[in-house]
């Protein structure tokens, strides 16, 4: 029996039958394309632009008078997604899908609530000497020492922090000893809902009641004492009365006639 050789034609012609075109490893349509290979998936960081755009999203999507109390959870983050694509200040970015807007939300929103305690506990350890920005780096240092990781959304926590949700306890009460009647121009002002408008003028309504019955208790007594004054001056002669008391006693009869 004579060897197998490897140069033999039918040993090459078996290698040419089993064998695939060569694939270009650099080539991004070789990757896509060719099965068993699959292309992985890249992820993008979400930048400070769209970061506002997400929290201005979510804000007005949740307080939406007319959807906000009966939209479901996915009808809602498919609302958000559709007003985070179409903000003009996103022309020409890749647009995110909706499950992409609720991760980062989910994100920012624990962050900034951690950071809101941060920022509390060093606004009731600042001094007289300390500024802004002193109790800013104080409270990153806060929040470094109990999570272990720096802060990186401060754009986020000054979008959101002077909504109810996320403002300070403490911000509110140094400002107002600082200015008690006056509000901040960028503090939000909500619009008081159907029972407390209800309430509000009930209250209104009861509180001229009583001014008015003030007022005519105080008319009332003020004619009284007029009266008074009056009759004594009746009583006496009047040749008796001197040019003052004949005045007022013309004027008080005028006035009662």
């Amino acid at each position: 029996m004579e060897p197998f050789s490897f140069n033999s034609p039918g040993f090459v012609n078996l290698l040419a039958s089993q064998s695939s075109p060569p694939i270009d490893v650099d080539s991004a349509e070789a990757v896509g394309n060719s099965p068993g290979l699959v292309k992985p998936l890249e992820r993008r960081k979400w930048v400070v632009k769209e970061d506002l755009v997400l929290i201005s999203a979510w804000l007005n999507t949740s307080k939406d008078p007319i959807v906000a109390n009966e939209q479901k959870a996915g009808a809602f983050w498919k609302r958000i997604e559709e007003y985070f694509n179409s903000s003009p200040q996103l022309i020409g970015a890749v647009p995110r899908e909706w499950g992409q807007c609720k991760q980062r939300w989910g994100r920012v929103n624990e962050q900034v609530c951690k950071f809101v305690g941060c920022n509390e506990a060093a606004l009731k350890e600042q001094t007289s000497g300390q500024n802004e920005n002193d109790v800013m780096k104080a409270s990153h240092d806060i929040f470094l020492n109990d999570y272990n990781n720096k802060f990186t959304l401060e754009h986020c926590w000054r979008e959101l922090r002077f909504d109810q949700k996320w403002r300070s306890h403490a911000l509110s009460v140094k400002r107002k000893e600082a200015c008690p009647e006056v509000v901040p121009d960028d503090e939000e002002v909500r619009p008081p809902g159907v029972k407390a408008s209800k309430a509000a003028k009930r209250k209104r309504d009861g509180n001229e009641a009583a001014y008015d019955q003030i007022q005519t208790m105080l008319s009332l007594k003020n004619n009284i004492s007029k009266q008074k004054i009056l009759d004594r001056l009746l009583g006496k002669n009047e040749e008796t009365l001197s040019d003052q008391e004949k005045s007022l006693k013309n004027k008080l009869i005028g006035e009662m006639l």
